[in-house]
């Protein structure tokens, strides 16, 4: 019976959803409900006249609804929310009072104070506001979101202190975001594993209470290209295992304390062009597995301090026309397994060494202009 389906996907069939406004068809057991590109009054009409009691996911994408329905206060178990390109909604967390787990992309510069009432929250996926300006500082109540996604929020230029109250948040993404300092409430969020601050290009510096992120395994500063320096603890995330640092510009160095950066495993420099040299406790990182430094142009010579990497398995530096030779060192690369060393222009020879990399399934020497011939050694 129809009445007894659970979901339905009235995607883009506004005609066919016409034929069950206003209570003309009931569906007492909706789990899942698709009205992506519905019209206002189509949506009005047929969420007024249901039950929606059973209701867990439902979706508005690219409705052009300024409000939503009065009668989904009554949707005790809903539980994802899709609010995708909705331009025009204004208002909408007055009718929630209840625990939901949503996925919303608006188009709205605030959002009502009463948003911290939703304290069984997980997920807030706001990516694409970018008319948002800020958020209310009710959001600290949110005590049980883990995921809060703030990418492509265009105006937002700063967060609330009360941010450092989301005692389980997870992942944090600020990527493309207009923020020009991030506050230091930012390090009391324990159980943070996820930062995403790339593409944020006018942020100049972290704030040192960054350091206290004891479980942060992700960090992401890539593209943003006013950074002037890494924090001299930096090594400090004990957790830490990716660092993505492309396309920072304004990046001269690493700070040596990265030596005790433990857990790092993936160390992304590429197109860091004001970075010339790597320091030598580069090789204390008993972690690392993949290093590309590609595209830093300035680049004249490896540490021969590499050769304690014995966990290190990808090494990229094409387009580092400034590199001149490799040390003889990295011959004791065994787990090494790809070596990308095209475009590197400056490069005349390679060490003998090389044909020790036992490991070794890989070695990129495209438009290597001043190699003239390769080690016997390669065999």
């Amino acid at each position: 019976m129809v009445k007894d389906l659970e979901g339905i996907s009235f995607k883009e069939c506004e005609i066919l959803l016409s034929f069950f406004q206003n209570g003309s068809k009931e569906f007492h057991n909706l789990k899942l409900l698709d009205l992506t590109k519905a019209s206002p009054n189509i949506v009005e009409n047929f969420i007024q006249g249901q039950n929606l009691n059973n209701l867990r996911w439902l979706c508005f994408q690219e409705c052009t609804i300024q409000k939503l329905p009065n009668n989904l206060v009554n949707c005790c178990h809903l539980r994802v929310l899709h609010l995708m390109n909705c331009d025009y909604l204004q208002m909408f967390f007055d009718i929630l009072n209840h625990g939901l787990n949503l996925s919303l992309c608006v188009d709205t510069k605030e959002l009502s104070t009463s948003f911290g009432k939703l304290n069984a929250l997980l997920e807030l996926n706001l990516s694409g506001c970018s008319s948002l300006q800020e958020l209310p500082a009710s959001i600290s109540q949110l005590n049980a979101l883990q995921e809060l996604n703030l990418s492509r929020c265009y105006s937002l230029q700063k967060l609330p202190t009360s941010i450092g109250q989301l005692s389980a948040l997870q992942n944090f993404d600020l990527s493309c975001c207009g923020l020009k300092e991030l506050l230091t409430s930012i390090g009391q969020l324990s159980a943070l594993q996820n930062l995403n601050l790339s593409d944020c290009c006018v942020l100049q510096e972290l704030p040192t209470s960054i350091r206290q992120l004891s479980a942060l395994q992700n960090l992401d500063l890539s593209y943003c290209y006013d950074l002037k320096k890494l924090l001299t603890f930096i090594g400090q995330l004990s957790a830490l295992q990716n660092l993505h640092l492309s396309y920072c510009y304004g990046l001269k160095e690493l700070p040596t304390s990265i030596r005790q950066s433990n857990a790092l495993q993936n160390l992304n420099l590429s197109t860091c062009r004001g970075l010339k040299e790597l320091p030598t406790c580069i090789g204390q990182l008993s972690a690392l597995q993949n290093l590309d430094f590609s595209n830093c142009y300035d680049l004249k010579e490896l540490p021969t301090s590499i050769r304690q990497l014995n966990a290190f398995q990808n090494l990229h530096l094409s387009y580092c026309y400034g590199l001149k030779e490799l040390p003889t060192s990295i011959g004791q690369l065994n787990a090494l397994q790809s070596l990308n060393l095209s475009t590197c222009w400056g490069l005349q020879e390679l060490p003998t060494s090389i044909g020790q990399l036992s490991a070794l399934q890989n070695l990129h020497l495209l438009s290597c202009r001043g190699l003239k011939e390769l080690p016997t050694s390669i065999g």
